[in-house]
C-alpha cells in the first residue's frame, strides 16, 4: 500500500467556481484520488479555499461586509459546492487559517537566514482616484511583449509572460477604470530567486515523470531568466509581515503577497487536517520525519504551472529544510465556452451550483472527465454535452444495467440464476473484459483521464455487445440453463460496471452495485474476479432510471439561460 498525498489548485475565495475551474484541477484530482483509494492506497487529498489579497477585500466591500465575514461565507459556499459535486476531500482548509499564517512566517524566516530575502525599495503603481497602492493583478493595460491589451500587471494570459505594474503600456487601475495613476515608492520584502536559479532547474531537470504540457511551462520561464519577486504587498488583509520575534521597521502594515503565502497552504491544510483527527501530518510533508515514501501529486490549470514549477519550488528548497516536494505535476489546459471565456457579466457560461441545478453531478463529471480540456483547450457545448451523456451514460451504461436486472426480475425470481455452464462467449467476453479493464487501470495511472473514460466506456459496450450475442430472452424459449448463463455472466457485469465507475460517477456507482445487492466499489486488480463474484440466488431489483436523456428543447433553454453558439 503506497502512501499518496494529493494537492489541487486551491479555489479563489471570490465566487462559486465554474466548470472550467472544476476540469482543470479539482475533478480530476478527485477522480485520480477515488481510483487510488479503489486499489488500497492510503491516499490523503487536500484542497482549500484561497484567501487572500485585493479580490477578497474589494468583493468584501461591494458586499457591504468584513473581509472576515465575507471569507467565512465564501469558505462555506465553495466547500458545499465541492461536497455537491463528489469531490472527497480528506480535508478542505483556509489560507486565512492560523496554520497558514505560522507557516508562511517560518518560510519567511528560513529564507532570510539563508540570506534569500531582500528588502526593497519599489516604484510601485498608486491609484489617486483610489486613494491606495494596486497590487500587480490590479494594473491592467497593453502586454508590452504581445500587445495583447488586458494584460495584467502580474502576468499576460495570452503570451503567459510574467510581468510587473511597471511593464505595463497605457496602464490602468482595475478597481476603477482611472488612469490617474502616479509610482510612488513603497518598501518591500523580495525572495531572491535569481540566486537560486541553478537548484531551481536541477529540480525541474529530475521530473522526469512530468507530462510534456508541465515541463515545457517550467522551462519557459527558467529559460527566459528568473527574476527576483516581490513578496509582500500594502494590504491589510494577509499574513502578517512582522511578527513577535520577527520585526521588521516600515513592515507593520503590510502582508505577504498571496502567492507567496497560498501554495503554503497545502502544508498548513493537511496540519489543519491532522489537528481536526488527531492524525499527524509532518510525515507527510518532511522528509527527516517520514515523507521519504509518499508520492506526492499536484493538479492544477496551466496558467497555475509556472508558479508551482518555480516559486513554490524557490521558497521550499531556498529553505534549506527537507520539505517534500512534487512528484508529479499534472497540468490542464483550458475549458472554454464556445471558443470564448466563462463570463458572468456576460451571462455566458455554468457554474457549479447552477450545473446541479439543471442535472445531477455525475452526468457533468463524466463529460469534464471524458471530454476535458486535457491535452489541448476544449471547447464546452451543450449539443456535444447532450450527445456525450445521451450514447455514453443513457445508451451504453444506463440502458445495459437496466435492461439485464429488469429482465432477472421478470424472468428469473430477481435473483442471480444458477444452471448452465459458461461457454466459448463467455470465455471471450472474459478476455475482452479484462483488457479492457487492464487498458483503464494503465490509463489511470498514466493520468490520462479522457482515455480511461473512454476504456471504461468500451467495457461497457462489451457488455451490450454480449447481450446482443447471448440474448438470454431468445435462449429462454428453448434453454433455461442457457439463458440463465446469460442472465447471471450480465448481473455479474453489472457488479463489475459499478466499480469501474466509481472513480468518475460516485453517486451512481452504488445505486448500479445495489441493483445486484453488492457494495463493493474497489478497483479491480489484474487477477480479480470479473464473472463470477455474485452468489447464486443474490436478489437484485432495478434502481430506476440511471441517466434521463436530454431533449433537444433542454438544449435550446439552456443555451438561451446561458449563452450558445449565439451568446
Amino acid at each position: 500500500m503506497a502512501r499518496i498525498l494529493i494537492t489541487s489548485a486551491l479555489p479563489y475565495i471570490n465566487g462559486i467556481k465554474h466548470l472550467g475551474n472544476l476540469a482543470g484541477s479539482m475533478l480530476p484530482a478527485d477522480v485520480w484520488a477515488r481510483f487510488k483509494r479503489g486499489q488500497g492506497h492510503d491516499v490523503l487529498y487536500i484542497c482549500a479555499t484561497d484567501e487572500h489579497g485585493t479580490p477578497a477585500e474589494l468583493a468584501a466591500a461591494a458586499a457591504g461586509q468584513d473581509v472576515r465575514t465575507y471569507c467565512d461565507e465564501q469558505h462555506l459556499i465553495q466547500r458545499r459546492a465541492g461536497e455537491a459535486f463528489g469531490l472527497s476531500y480528506d480535508w478542505f482548509g483556509r489560507s486565512s487559517n492560523p496554520q497558514n499564517h505560522r507557516l508562511t512566517q517560518h518560510f519567511a524566516e528560513a529564507l532570510e537566514a539563508n540570506s534569500l530575502i531582500e528588502e526593497r525599495v519599489d516604484r510601485m503603481i498608486y491609484s489617486i482616484d483610489d486613494a491606495r497602492f494596486l497590487p500587480d493583478r490590479y494594473v491592467e493595460g497593453t502586454c508590452p511583449h504581445c500587445a495583447y491589451p488586458k494584460a495584467r500587471g502580474d502576468q499576460c494570459d495570452n503570451c503567459g509572460r510574467l510581468l510587473d505594474p511597471t511593464d505595463l503600456i497605457d496602464p490602468y487601475s482595475a478597481v476603477s477604470g482611472s488612469q490617474n495613476l502616479e509610482v510612488r515608492d513603497t518598501r518591500h520584502l523580495y525572495l531572491l530567486q535569481t540566486k537560486i536559479e541553478p537548484q531551481i532547474r536541477a529540480w525541474v531537470d529530475g521530473k522526469t515523470g512530468w507530462q510534456q504540457l508541465a515541463k515545457s511551462i517550467a522551462y519557459k520561464h527558467l529559460d527566459e531568466g528568473l527574476i527576483d519577486r516581490g513578496i509582500t504587498r500594502d494590504l491589510a488583509w494577509g499574513v502578517p509581515v512582522t511578527k513577535d520575534g520577527f520585526p521588521r521597521p516600515g513592515m507593520e502594515d503590510k502582508v505577504f503577497y498571496v502567492w507567496f503565502d497560498a501554495p503554503i497552504e497545502y502544508i498548513a491544510a493537511t496540519e489543519e487536517w491532522a489537528d481536526a483527527t488527531g492524525r499527524t501530518w509532518r510525515d507527510w510533508w518532511r522528509l527527516d520525519e517520514g515523507a521519504e515514501d509518499v508520492r506526492y501529486v499536484q493538479f492544477m490549470g496551466k496558467d497555475n504551472v509556472a508558479f508551482h514549477t518555480v516559486s513554490f519550488p524557490a521558497t521550499i528548497i531556498g529553505s534549506g529544510e527537507p520539505w517534500k516536494t512534487v512528484d508529479q505535476l499534472k497540468a490542464f489546459n483550458w475549458l472554454n465556452w464556445y471558443g470564448g471565456k466563462f463570463s458572468t457579466s456576460q451571462k455566458r457560461g455554468v457554474f457549479m451550483d447552477q450545473a446541479l441545478e439543471l442535472l445531477p453531478a455525475d452526468y457533468w463529471r463524466w463529460h469534464l472527465t471524458a471530454y476535458g480540456p486535457e491535452h489541448s483547450d476544449a471547447a464546452f457545448t451543450w449539443e456535444q454535452f447532450q450527445g456525450a451523456i445521451n450514447k455514453d451514460l443513457a445508451d451504453v451504461l444506463g440502458n445495459f444495467v437496466n435492461r439485464i436486472v429488469k429482465f432477472a426480475e421478470s424472468k428469473f425470481d430477481g435473483v442471480v440464476p444458477e444452471g448452465g455452464e459458461p461457454g466459448p462467449v463467455e470465455a471471450k467476453l472474459e478476455a475482452d473484459v479484462r483488457a479492457a479493464i487492464a487498458d483503464a487501470t494503465e490509463q489511470f495511472e498514466a493520468m490520462e483521464f479522457r482515455k480511461a473514460a473512454q476504456a471504461l466506456r468500451g467495457a461497457w459496450v462489451l457488455g451490450n455487445e454480449y447481450l446482443q450475442e447471448a440474448a438470454p430472452w431468445t435462449a429462454l424459449k428453448t434453454d433455461r440453463d442457457r439463458a440463465a448463463v446469460g442472465v447471471r455472466t450480465g448481473l455479474n457485469l453489472v457488479a463489475l460496471f459499478a466499480r469501474l465507475a466509481a472513480p468518475i460517477l460516485p453517486f451512481t456507482a452504488p445505486r448500479i452495485a445495489a441493483s445486484v445487492g453488492v457494495e463493493d466499489l474497489s478497483w479491480p486488480g489484474a487477477g480479480a474476479e470479473v464473472l463470477n463474484t455474485l452468489p447464486v440466488g443474490q436478489a437484485v431489483a432495478a434502481q430506476g432510471v440511471l441517466f434521463s436523456k436530454i431533449e433537444d428543447a433542454q438544449v435550446a433553454e439552456w443555451s438561451a439561460r446561458f449563452g450558445g453558439a449565439e451568446g
